[in-house]
């Protein structure tokens, strides 16, 4: 969760979903075929179906996804799924209901839990990101990975990085890769590695009983080399990696009347121009401190995180 002293993006600068649609249809002309609807939490979003129905219906689009945090999802994950969306992913860094009231500062557990459940009956592809924090949660990974096998839904764990409002964040409390492996075979037996040629961010390994899991290691091994994403903040800024603190704004030139062309010609000019490697310099450095200061996120809303994406 952000600081206690949020700074939320102004109301007259959100972009409508028929700006967010005509954006996404300028990234598909340029070759985009995947969208993911993230957040800050997606689903506060009024009529979110609209907009989904919107993004699946723009040609070269193959793959809608979202990431939630799961709240609100069991209301809404039958229309969202006939809106047209495909995937959905849904964060839970713990099981224990008052490790996670001491997480998010809620007691929404169940609600997450159901809204789970309510995605598994209604997508075919559900997955669970978990954040493993050193000393926070790190001892509950394999009831993790069967809850998720219960479930049928493939559980992604991801080391903790130091973007946006992580101000307590060290590299003491990472919890890396190895380690994670070495817990997961303590308890399951042996990992396989998948041999996959993807551009995702998560490496999959295989259980002995087939279920399969996910580790995202950007933090201390970094993926930039391969990276294909960008975000759209939900006021239009576009980034180009998550730990970029500047971006082109796109809504300014929606707002003043540019052409898809001209939209296009940032796009690629900014692109093309693209030098972001912004977790190999982070892990590069002697003494690795939180990326962003409070006083920092309290000045500008755009580096925290409930703004930039989760």
């Amino acid at each position: 969760m952000p600081e206690q002293e949020y700074v939320w993006l102004p109301r007259e600068d959100i972009l409508h979903f028929e700006e967010i649609a005509r954006l996404t249809a300028v990234f598909a002309s340029l070759g985009v075929d995947r969208v993911r609807i993230t957040g800050g939490e997606p689903l506060l979003r009024r009529t979110l179906p609209a907009l989904v129905r919107q993004i699946a219906g723009i040609a070269g689009i193959t793959d809608v996804a979202m990431t939630t945090n799961g709240v609100l999802l069991a209301d809404q994950a039958e229309a969202l799924r006939a809106a047209g969306l495909h995937r959905v992913t849904v964060s839970l860094d713990t099981l224990d209901p008052e490790r996670f009231r001491r997480l998010t500062r809620t007691d929404d557990l169940p609600r997450v839990l159901g809204g789970l459940d309510a995605a598994t009956r209604h997508f075919p592809i559900v997955k669970i990101d978990t954040v493993v924090i050193r000393g926070v949660n790190d001892d509950e990974l394999p009831a993790l990975v069967a809850f998720g096998r219960e479930r049928g839904a493939e559980v992604r764990f991801i080391e903790y990085m130091d973007v946006g409002g992580a101000t307590h964040w060290s590299m003491d409390r990472v919890f890396a890769r190895p380690a994670m492996i070495a817990t997961l075979e303590r308890h399951f037996g042996r990992l396989e590695p998948l041999d996959e040629a993807t551009a995702a961010p998560a490496d999959r390994y295989r259980l002995p009983d087939g279920t399969t899991l996910g580790i995202i290691s950007s933090t201390t091994q970094p993926f930039c080399r391969t990276c294909d994403r960008a975000r759209l903040t939900a006021d239009g800024l576009w980034l180009l990696c998550l730990y970029a603190a500047e971006g082109t704004d796109l809504r300014a030139l929606l707002r003043t009347g540019a052409s898809d062309a001209a939209i296009r010609d940032a796009i690629v000019t900014a692109w093309t121009a693209r030098t972001d490697r912004g977790a190999e310099r982070r892990l590069a450095e002697r003494e690795r401190s939180p990326f962003v200061p409070v006083s920092q996120l309290r000045r500008n809303p755009h580096l925290e995180m409930h703004t930039r994406g989760g």
